[in-house]
C-alpha cells in the first residue's frame, strides 16, 4: 500500500499488539476450562497432567515460529492458503483455503455462538436463534472498519484476560486444604512414556488451537517484519504460561479423582472456591469470554475467504472491500455459521476435517525447510534453534494423524470426501478462468 493509499484509508493497519489480542482471543476458549476432566480419567498423576500442558504449549510455540518466520518471507494474509500456494502448489494451498472456507473457521465460529448463550447464567427462550443474532452482531460490527474490528477485538480480549487473571489471583492466594497439588510420584515417567499421554496430547492440542490466527491477516499489519512475530510467539507464550497455571489451580482446589471424567471443571473449581451464589456470575463471564473468541474467529476467517477470491474466479463475488474490509467475505462466512447453528451438523464435520487442518499447519511447517534455502531478506524472522522446534512439531502432528487414520477411518475417509469436492471447484475455478 502506498502512503497515499494509507492516508485515504487511516484504519486500514493495525498494530502488532492488536495481533496479539487476536492470538490470545482465538487460543484462550472452553477446550482450558473442559478437557481436564478427559485427561484424568487416563492419567493419575499430576505432576504428568502438568507436564501435558507444558508440552502441548511447547508444540504451539514450535508453530508460531514457524509461521513468524515462514509469514515475514511471504508477506500476504490467508494463511495456509497463502503460504501453501507458494511454497508447494497452488491446488495445495487452494484445499486447505477449501478447508478453511467450509469448516475452518464457520464451525468453531458457530460452536462458540451456541456455547455462549448456554454459559448464559439466566434462562433464554430459543437459543439458537439467539446464538445466530450473536453472530450477526459480531459480524456487522467487523463489516464497519478495521478501527472498530480492533477496538472491539483488544477490549474484550483485555477482559478475557482480566478474567482469567482473577481466577488465577483467587486460586493461588487461597490456600489449599488438600496439601500440594503437584506430586511427582513413581507414576510420573511411566505416564509420560505412555499410550495415554499421547492420546490426551490431542485434547491439549485442541485447548492451544488459535496460535496461527495472526497470520491470516499479515497485509493488515502496519510493520508485519516486527508485529507478526511479536503476535504469534507473544501471543503463545502468554498463553501457555496462563494456561499451565490454570491446570495447577483446579487440581490445588478439586481432588484430581472429583475432576476426572467432568466437562464442567471450570465451574466445579470455581464452586469450590467462591461459592455456588458466585458461580452465576462466572458463567456470565464465561460467554464474554467467549465473546471474544467469536469476534476473533469472524475477523481471521473472512480473510481467508477473501484471499481466495482475489485470485480464483468461482469465488470473484467475495472480493469487494471497503476500506480495507471484506464485507461480502464477512457476510458469507456469517451464512454458513448460522447455518451450522440452525442445523446441528458442525460437530461431525469438524471431526471429518480435523486431521486436514493438521496437515496444513504440518506442512507450512515443514515450508521452514523451503525458505531457508533461499538468501535471507532483510526484516525476515528466523527461528531460533532451527531445526529443534520444526522437528519436535512435526514428530508430533504426525503422530497424532497417524493416530487419527488408525482410530477414526470412517471420518479420515469422509474428510477426504470433502477434500475431493474442494478439487472439483478449484477445477470449476480453473475453467472459469481460462474461458473468461
Amino acid at each position: 500500500m502506498t502512503p497515499d493509499d494509507k492516508e485515504k484509508h487511516p484504519n486500514s493497519k493495525i498494530r502488532g499488539i492488536t495481533g496479539l489480542s487476536i492470538v490470545v482471543a482465538n487460543m484462550i476458549g472452553t477446550g482450558v476450562f473442559t478437557t481436564l476432566g478427559f485427561q484424568l480419567e487416563k492419567l493419575h498423576d499430576t505432576a504428568a497432567v502438568l507436564t501435558l500442558w507444558v508440552f502441548g504449549g511447547v508444540l504451539a510455540l514450535a508453530g508460531a515460529l514457524s509461521y513468524a518466520e515462514v509469514g515475514t518471507r511471504i508477506r500476504k494474509s490467508g494463511g495456509e492458503y497463502t503460504f501453501l500456494s507458494r511454497l508447494y502448489h497452488p491446488v495445495v494451498g487452494y484445499l486447505s483455503g477449501w478447508i478453511s472456507l467450509t469448516v475452518g473457521f464457520a464451525a468453531p465460529v458457530a460452536l462458540a455462538a451456541i456455547a455462549a448463550i448456554d454459559y448464559f447464567p439466566l434462562p433464554v427462550p430459543c437459543p439458537r436463534v439467539l446464538a445466530i443474532a450473536l453472530l450477526a452482531v459480531v459480524t456487522a460490527l467487523h463489516c464497519r472498519n478495521l478501527k472498530v474490528s480492533a477496538r472491539f477485538q483488544n477490549l474484550f480480549t483485555a477482559f478475557k484476560i482480566a478474567l482469567v487473571a482473577a481466577i488465577l489471583g483467587v486460586g493461588l492466594f487461597i490456600p489449599s486444604s488438600g496439601g500440594s497439588p503437584v506430586r511427582f510420584g513413581p507414576d510420573y515417567l511411566p505416564e509420560i512414556a505412555s499410550t495415554a499421554f499421547a492420546v490426551c496430547l490431542i485434547y491439549v492440542s485442541y485447548a492451544y488451537s488459535g496460535w496461527n490466527a495472526a497470520a491470516y491477516i499479515t497485509e493488515e499489519f502496519r510493520n508485519p517484519a516486527r508485529a507478526l512475530p511479536v503476535a504469534l510467539i507473544g501471543g503463545t507464550l502468554l498463553v501457555t504460561v496462563l494456561y499451565t497455571l490454570l491446570q495447577y489451580v483446579f487440581l490445588k482446589h478439586v481432588p484430581a479423582t472429583e475432576l476426572a471424567g467432568h466437562l464442567n471443571v471450570g465451574t466445579i473449581v470455581m464452586e469450590r472456591v467462591v461459592g455456588a451464589k458466585a458461580v452465576t456470575l462466572f458463567s456470565g463471564a464465561i460467554t464474554l469470554l467467549l465473546l471474544s473468541g467469536i469476534s476473533a474467529m469472524v475477523w481471521i476467517g473472512s480473510r481467508v475467504t477473501a484471499s481466495i477470491a482475489a485470485e480464483h474466479g468461482l469465488w470473484r463475488f467475495l472480493r469487494q472491500k471497503r476500506e480495507g474490509v471484506p464485507v461480502k467475505a464477512l457476510v458469507f462466512q456469517g451464512m454458513i455459521s448460522a447455518l451450522l447453528i440452525a442445523t446441528g451438523t458442525f460437530e461431525q464435520i469438524m471431526v471429518y476435517c480435523g486431521i486436514l487442518l493438521s496437515v496444513s499447519s504440518l506442512l507450512v511447517v515443514g515450508g521452514v525447510f523451503i525458505v531457508r534455502r533461499g538468501e535471507r531478506e532483510a526484516g525476515t524472522f528466523r527461528s531460533p534453534l532451527f531445526p529443534l522446534f520444526q522437528v519436535i512439531f512435526i514428530a508430533a502432528s504426525l503422530w497424532m494423524i497417524t493416530f487419527a487414520v488408525i482410530n477414526e477411518t470412517r471420518e479420515t475417509l469422509l474428510g477426504l470426501l470433502n477434500v475431493a469436492l474442494g478439487l472439483i471447484t478449484y477445477k470449476i475455478s480453473k475453467l472459469k478462468h481460462e474461458t473468461g
